[in-house]
């Protein structure tokens, strides 16, 4: 199948999705369709930088949330080294002894929360990489050449509806709900970890990378997720001593 027919298909699918929705294409479309198209259980996608908090925008299911969450709080992952390495992280199977020796504790949540398979996509468009689209599946297996020919083109566009969503400030990223009341509240929880990496910087005295490394493990340790993590430290429920010992903050003196 030509490429350009390819993505002809798969932005007609996107599109059918955020009909249904009765709202403006949206990057939650984007996983709904290629759940709906390819042999994968759930789908995720996630907004990552070089400069800045990396942020879940929306996911499919409760796996896949916690897939991307896990990856970004633990900082290792098929998504982590899909962005790094700027190319596809195919993962047939999470029991695979090489996976357990590169992703030690990734490897086990993930199996835990009920994925065998995961398929890491970064989003790109010539030096600008935005994120990454995640699938994964119940069982271990390979993506075909068409599926995986199909996963790269709901990559594609995921980018250019992720770009043009930042482009002209709009709005279903910051506001779409997707067809299981999900919401994708990305200006929310952007935000909110951002605010909580600034007050992390200002109690501990480091830069905003080494807060949010904090933040991180912090969330990792006590089992929590990142942004009710961050939510707390933005209302002074939760402050963090100056020094490396993250088993003991100020809420537990």
């Amino acid at each position: 199948m030509r490429s350009d027919n390819r993505s002809a298909r798969i932005q007609v699918l996107v599109a059918e999705q955020a009909a249904r929705r009765g709202a403006r294409v949206g990057v939650v479309d984007v996983c709904t369709a290629a759940v709906a198209a390819l042999p994968v259980g759930g789908a995720g996608l996630s907004a990552m930088s070089r400069s800045a908090a990396s942020h879940p925008l929306c996911s499919t299911d409760d796996v896949s949330e916690q897939l991307e969450e896990l990856q970004l709080t633990l900082g290792e992952g098929p998504c982590v080294d899909a962005f790094t390495q700027g190319s596809a992280v195919l993962t047939s199977d999470l029991l695979a002894a090489e996976v357990q020796d590169r992703w030690a504790v990734f490897a086990d949540a993930a199996l835990e929360a009920g994925a065998r398979a995961v398929y890491a996509f970064p989003l790109q468009m010539g030096a600008i990489s935005p994120g990454v689209l995640d699938l994964y599946s119940q069982v271990p297996g390979r993506l075909d050449a068409e599926e995986l020919a199909d996963a790269l083109a709901f990559a594609d566009t995921a980018t250019l509806v992720l770009l043009d969503s930042r482009i002209d400030g709009a709005g279903d990223l910051a506001g779409g709900r997707s067809a299981d009341g999900r919401y994708e509240d990305l200006g929310a929880y952007r935000a909110e970890i951002d605010q909580a990496t600034g007050m992390l910087t200002a109690q501990l005295g480091v830069g905003a990378e080494e807060a949010f490394v904090r933040l991180r493990a912090y969330s990792y340790a006590r089992g929590r997720r990142l942004a009710a993590v961050a939510a707390d430290v933005v209302a002074h429920r939760l402050t963090f001593p100056p020094s490396a010992d993250t088993d003991r903050t100020d809420d537990e003196a």
